[in-house]
């Protein structure tokens, strides 16, 4: 079940924003310890959907600055008048007893850090003699949520868990299947309750957990940052439409190999790897494909019998761009046309490994250039191709300028890895950044005449190649570009 909480601070508002949350929501929380001119007859006579009645003190992270008495007195107003649960803290339990038709929810809430000892909690709570335990710590680390996911398979009676903050947003959407009672949802953003909260539009929209069961496969992406990408919109749409029983989320990873180490354990089905953890992921692997081992960076994992399997489908789909745009007209790309072409590439990481080994097969002139002076050189090296420092800048000549750093990306829109000065009108102009679909590098080429193209063809390719990898089915490129631009332009 998705419960929308109602924070509104007066009571038209919050009549309003039930009659909107009522059409979406399976229960509505009325959080009456932020309605200043609260009338709980009145705002419970507006509610068609079942209701849970909130009253947090400000020690809980609530709004209720009045006495405990005054507190409580409210909560048992609430059971008065039969609403369907109220929540109690863990420290008040004991002085809401005889509920009737109302279900206690005993919470508890840690707003530091997720313990270890989960289930230690869980069997205090269950003491209280409520019927449905809340468990909701703060995740430091993407981890954290498998602390929470070991919890919801141990428990015997219902229970509601998950992390808050940023690193938790993937127990939030995945409550089907880890097991939790329900989960809460924002009206909109900007309407949140607590950290980390997902609007409710999002969790139906993009991740579609209206189909989410405990038997749903788990795909998604690992990174950092993650909250940008639209992959998610992406791969969801196409599970959806192409009648797979997956879901696709984001998370957000600091420590790769800890992150490899602790979700083996939930049996993630496959993976799509960005930055910055293409190439230091591989370590972590039980097997590459010859093709991404050549090139040493990973974007694609395909989990098989338990095995995680690495693959690169960047290199391929940078290529096909790279050759459709330096044919004349549109044609077709043809083998050989990057023959000898001189081509500029900005960055050393994973993107930038795959496009250069894929320009050398096709036997290009390539010129490395990375901040990281060392890392040029050693990627050129591999590549066995020119470097030069950023210093050499002026004497630039090329065909094609690639930038295959996230300079540009959202949010920092306003950069660029080159000063528009250093480009010419005959030169092609490829920024394998697609978040925005128009970066700062490809308006400034344009405004002198090059040719250009911004990284969502290449996103598109890529991600079809995944969701291959990943299914046996290819998909319509079509349709995932059609799911991209809704996604970028109209946030959709």
């Amino acid at each position: 079940m998705i419960c929308v909480p109602i924070i509104a601070d007066n009571l038209e508002d919050a009549l309003k924003d039930i009659a909107e949350a009522s059409e979406v929501a399976d229960i509505v929380e009325l959080r009456i310890d932020y309605i200043k001119d609260l009338n709980l007859k009145r705002l419970l006579k507006g509610c068609i959907k079942p209701v849970i009645v909130t009253n947090r003190p400000v020690r809980e992270g609530g709004k209720f600055t009045g006495s405990e008495e005054d507190r409580i007195s409210l909560l048992k107003l609430a059971v008065e008048l039969q609403v369907d649960y109220i929540d109690v803290e863990h420290d008040s339990i004991q002085k809401v007893n005889n509920t009737g038709k109302t279900k206690r929810i005993v919470s508890y809430h840690n707003f530091d850090k997720t313990p270890d000892d989960l289930t230690g909690i869980f069997q205090r709570l269950k003491q209280s003699g409520a019927d449905i335990i809340k468990i909701v710590p703060y995740a430091n680390g993407i981890t954290d949520n498998v602390k929470i996911y070991q919890l919801l398979q141990q428990v015997d009676m219902p229970t509601i868990s998950f992390c808050m903050g940023e690193y938790g947003i993937i127990s939030r959407i995945l409550y089907k299947k880890f097991g939790s009672y329900l989960t809460f949802a924002s009206l909109q953003s900007g309407k949140e309750s607590a950290p980390g909260q997902v609007s409710i539009h999002e969790l139906l929209n993009t991740y579609h957990v209206r189909r989410q069961d405990k038997h749903t496969s788990i795909y998604g992406l690992i990174g950092n940052p993650v909250s940008h990408s639209i992959s998610p919109a992406i791969h969801n749409t196409l599970f959806k439409e192409m009648g797979f029983h997956n879901i696709y989320v984001p998370f957000k990873v600091d420590t790769i190999g800890n992150f490899i180490r602790e979700f083996r354990g939930l049996d993630i089905k496959g993976y799509s790897v960005t930055i910055p953890h293409k190439e230091s992921v591989m370590g972590h692997l039980d097997g590459i494909d010859q093709i991404a081992k050549k090139i040493g960076a990973v974007n694609t994992i395909v989990n098989r019998d338990g095995r995680l399997i690495g693959f690169n489908t960047d290199c391929e789909a940078a290529v096909r761009v790279l050759e459709d745009i330096n044919n004349v007209s549109g044609m077709a790309a043809k083998a050989g046309s990057l023959q000898g072409k001189k081509v500029t590439l900005f960055g050393a990481g994973g993107v930038a490994r795959a496009i250069a080994f894929g320009l050398k097969e096709r036997e290009a002139q390539i010129t490395i250039f990375n901040r990281n002076y060392e890392r040029a050189q050693s990627l050129a090296c591999e590549v066995d191709c020119f470097y030069r420092k950023f210093s050499d800048l002026p004497a630039l000549e090329a065909d094609i300028v690639v930038n295959a750093t996230s300079v540009g990306m959202f949010p920092s829109v306003h950069e660029t890895p080159i000063d528009k000065n250093y480009l010419k009108p005959n030169m092609i102009v490829f920024d394998t950044v697609y978040n925005p679909p128009e970066t700062r590098l490809l308006r400034d080429a344009k405004s002198l005449g090059c040719r250009t193209v911004g990284g969502l063809s290449m996103f598109v390719h890529q991600a079809a190649a995944q969701y291959k990898l990943w299914t046996g089915q290819m998909p319509s490129l079509e349709l995932i570009e059609k799911i991209a631009y809704k996604k970028l332009y109209h946030g959709e």
